[in-house]
């Protein structure tokens, strides 16, 4: 008679976003692991007492706390609020409720926008409060530097096992292709995909395409989460600090965004001009990552840019129809 294996209930929060759903596929074939999910309709992440009440019924063994308010530049800039508010209530809400009935284990996702607007290239841990944020998404990059304060503080306070991990710019599979509230990558693709099936002899780009940016494929992300959170704790441990326990992931590699734009028509197949206004805002120089903490625990991304935008756009293609509704 075999012996039946005991798996880990580990509830991914957010499953249906970018990161959420890409955590999800990386560990559907598990064997010693059941996934919990919920829906917004099964579960208002909003709502203290009905997270309360889940984390009380489904002895939760682990968290991966993927659900967030995100959006681009537009986005941050017109709806401020909902982003601070939605982002600190879901994370106060999940950690609390975690902490409160015994979860040991939970990783939380941030993002690179906590660094200062002016953070000393290539950026590293040791960066986060050393200066002033970029203005025009503070509220959501404040939520999310209280959210490591957070897991920070049950880890000191409770002996908690609560890790966190900032992301570098993310694109894949589920990303919000909408045209005025999703990050660079997503409203590139679907404006150079309209351009070409328009006939259009030129897609106009932001700025003059000289600033640098880091990209990493979601899929690449969900690998590298997975792996900080199976990481044993004296491992984990001796790579961090207790003040100072989030770790980056990206690639170290960055392009600039022409480099960015071109391998994008590329991929897309549109043949026209691709013009750069550059009486629009180029924002900060360069953005990239210090990686060199997540190299040291044995983990580096697997997919290159080219190979990740054509991955997304077929994924797009499949699936476009619905961003038009």
């Amino acid at each position: 008679m075999e012996e039946s294996i005991v798996k880990k209930r580990i509830f991914v929060a957010g499953h249906k976003g970018m990161v959420g759903s890409a955590i999800v596929r990386q560990l559907k074939n598990r064997a010693d692991v059941e996934i919990v999910t919920r829906d917004r309709t099964e579960l208002d992440l909003l709502d203290q007492k009905a997270v309360d009440t889940f984390f009380a019924n489904e002895n939760i063994d682990e968290v991966y706390l993927a659900a967030a308010k995100v959006g681009g530049i537009h986005a941050n800039n017109t709806y401020p609020a909902e982003f601070i508010y939605q982002n600190l209530i879901m994370e106060c809400n999940i950690i609390h409720s975690a902490h409160k009935h015994d979860v040991q284990h939970l990783l939380f996702l941030g993002s690179s926008c906590i660094y200062p607007k002016l953070a000393e290239q290539p950026m590293s841990e040791s960066a986060l409060l050393t200066g002033v944020l970029e203005s025009t998404n503070e509220p959501y990059a404040i939520a999310k530097i209280a959210g490591i304060k957070l897991c920070e503080s049950y880890n000191r306070q409770y002996g908690r096992d609560y890790r966190s991990v900032m992301p570098t710019n993310l694109y894949g599979e589920n990303d919000n292709f909408h045209p005025e509230n999703s990050h660079v990558i997503p409203a590139l693709m679907r404006r150079f995909h309209e351009a070409k099936e328009a006939g259009d002899a030129e897609v106009v780009v932001w700025g003059t395409g000289t600033p640098m940016r880091e990209f990493l494929y979601v899929d690449d992300m969900a690998a590298a989460s997975v792996h900080v959170m199976e990481l044993d704790s004296e491992t984990y441990q001796a790579n961090t600090q207790p003040m100072l326990s989030h770790i980056n992931v990206g690639t170290g590699v960055d392009c600039t965004i022409r480099e960015m734009a071109e391998t994008m028509a590329k991929v897309v197949g549109f043949e026209g001009e691709v013009v750069f206004d550059s009486t629009k805002p180029d924002g900060t120089p360069r953005k990239l990552m210090d990686v060199s903490r997540l190299s040291d625990l044995g983990w580096r991304y697997q997919v290159d840019l080219e190979v990740g935008l054509r991955k997304t756009y077929q994924w797009f293609l499949a699936n476009q129809d619905n961003f038009r509704k």
